[in-house]
């Protein structure tokens, strides 16, 4: 997987001269018996690679491991906490700007990452210097245009968003087992405190039976639309 990892040289991005990175965050968490633990970072770094196509952009390599504490019942999954999360992401926007990209839009593949979004504030009080990307609004609207069955809610994890991304992008880590591995867990409200484990037994609250390679593409077209605003936003013409 070579392609989800930049191989631009520093010429390169000199004479690109762009203002704006992007910081695909992944995760290492337990995905059901047919996903990859390293799914939420190939979805990052696809959404990284359709929009670096389409705008003026920079793209870094991807935080791999993050924060999936609710996962740790099961075997693989690996966390790093909220804080060691917040200064990594800082560290890596303060030397960006040293070298004149002083602008971040940070490509989030794990919704567990909630401190993502505290450091977009904290670091955007005086004016738009972090992004986060997408938005809840940006995954309903791909799950709009791509006709997705499931609604965000029931389709929580390793569902039909997320099986259809890597059958479109990724196919060959799609193990066997997603057509009949749909779970429903609609009433989570303690999942903070219980972590997943008390809500499914597979690790799967969806439907990825419904997953497939055709709604995987409209969805990474759909985001990759979305982007436009969150750009122009960061000042980067596009």
């Amino acid at each position: 997987m070579l392609d989800l990892i930049t191989t631009a040289t520093s010429k390169d991005e000199a004479d690109r001269g762009v203002t704006v990175a992007l910081l695909p965050v992944g995760s290492f968490e337990q995905h059901g018996d047919y996903l990859p633990l390293a799914t939420d970072t190939i979805i990052a770094c696809v959404i990284a690679r359709e929009i670096a196509q389409h705008y003026p952009v920079m793209v870094l390599p991807p935080i791999t491991i993050s924060c999936s504490h609710e996962h740790a019942a099961w075997r693989g999954t690996v966390s790093i906490s909220a804080r060691t999360l917040h200064q990594v992401v800082t560290d890596i926007a303060e030397s960006l700007s040293a070298s004149g990209v002083d602008k971040l839009a940070i490509i989030s593949g794990h919704g567990g990452n909630y401190v993502l979004s505290n450091i977009a504030q904290e670091a955007s009080v005086r004016g738009p210097h972090i992004a986060v990307f997408p938005q809840a609004s940006d995954w309903n609207k791909a799950r709009e245009d791509a006709g997705l069955e499931s609604t965000g809610h029931e389709d929580m994890h390793a569902g039909e968003i997320e099986t259809s991304l890597l059958l479109a992008t990724y196919p060959d880590v799609v193990r066997p087992g997603n057509e009949t591995a749909d779970w429903t867990a609609d009433d989570r409200r303690h999942l903070l405190t219980l972590g997943m484990a008390e809500y499914t037994k597979s690790g799967v609250i969806g439907r990825p039976s419904l997953g497939n390679e055709s709604k995987g593409l409209e969805i990474l077209h759909s985001l990759r639309d979305s982007f436009a605003p969150y750009l122009s936003l960061l000042g980067q013409q596009s």
